[in-house]
């Protein structure tokens, strides 16, 4: 599948750029297999850990893209963003690497490990009620009021730039690799992965990992639009937001399929991590591994050629409270 450059809000040399622009602040993140989950799924996987990535998620890359390519004028008044937590406090680390103050709107829903993230580097947490439209007015507010620059969690050419450097290091670690797996909601992670690892490899095959209960990705595919719910409904909160008008373009024509997992398979995917891997990931961080273990991906014949599978391991900022609570009872 080629890479129609003129298409999409990114491409290769934007990608290229975004690496140079912020390979002084970000981590290079590790590339991890284990030959005891090689054996349950019956493929060789290699998890590329973005949990261990600054901010605890990958969203540091795009944040950081975004932030360092304002000019002097712009960055001078301030960055505003809308997020449920890993976006919210990447966009933080960035400011304040960079000397800059943030605006940061939350729903009141988001995860208090996510929050205390954002105060932690110094971003001004402004309260939202749970809905995209509440979020997304109360940003809106906070823009006119202060002239800070918008930064939208992923419908925007530097954020998907950004986050496409993960495609840049894990084909340089895992060339070989034949597919990758990737978490999906609004779609700034498989957008940039999806144009680098297709520009660089077209024969690929990129797949989204989408939660049941929050399957707008699958069924927009399916519908051929973007596609939106009502509510969703899954432990994996950093999945729930949907396509945008940037992303959308690039997963209908570089994501290969959308695999649904139900929040079971989730969980199930996120003990492993912790048990076999000794890694810490939030849900939506563990959902690629559930996708290759799940009944729906080992028995397609389409995906019968796809054995040597990277999966991003998007984040691990879960919030371990009820773990600890558990402990002391």
């Amino acid at each position: 599948m080629e890479v129609n450059k003129e298409k999409y809000a990114a491409d290769l040399s934007s990608i290229k750029e975004a690496r140079a622009r912020i390979s002084s602040f970000i981590h290079k993140t590790p590339l991890m297999t284990s030959e005891s989950l090689d054996a349950i799924s019956g493929r060789r996987l290699f998890f590329k850990c973005e949990c261990f990535q600054k901010g605890g998620a990958f969203k540091f890359r795009g944040a950081c893209n975004a932030i360092f390519s304002l000019d002097d004028q712009q960055a001078a008044k301030g960055v505003v963003t809308h997020s449920s937590g890993n976006h919210a406090a990447a966009l933080a680390l960035a400011a304040k690497l960079r000397g800059i103050t943030s605006y940061i709107v939350i729903p009141k829903n988001a995860p208090q490990c996510k929050v205390q993230n954002v105060v932690r580097y110094g971003g001004q947490v402004i309260w939202s009620e749970t809905t995209i439209k509440s979020r997304e007015e109360t940003a809106t507010k906070v823009q006119q009021e202060t002239g800070a620059a918008l930064i939208h969690p992923y419908n925007d050419g530097r954020i998907i730039s950004g986050q496409g450097t993960i495609s840049l290091e894990l084909l340089e670690q895992a060339p070989h690799i034949d597919t990758i797996i990737v978490p999906i909601s609004g779609g700034g992670l498989i957008s940039g992965v999806a144009l680098a690892a297709k520009s660089i490899n077209p024969a690929i095959r990129v797949l989204a990992a989408e939660p049941k209960g929050a399957n707008d990705a699958a069924q927009s595919k399916a519908a051929g639009r973007i596609v939106t719910l009502p509510e969703t409904n899954t432990v994996a909160d950093g999945l729930r937001a949907f396509l945008g008008e940037f992303t959308w373009p690039i997963v209908r024509d570089l994501v290969d399929d959308v695999i649904t997992v139900d929040d079971t398979e989730i969980i199930k995917a996120m003990r492993l991590c912790y048990e076999i891997l000794k890694v810490a990931v939030e849900p939506s961080g563990a959902i690629g591994l559930a996708a290759v273990l799940s009944d729906s991906f080992r028995t397609n014949p389409a995906w019968k050629d796809s054995n040597q599978i990277g999966i991003i391991l998007s984040g691990g900022n879960v919030d371990l409270e009820v773990l600890w609570n558990s402990f002391s009872k």
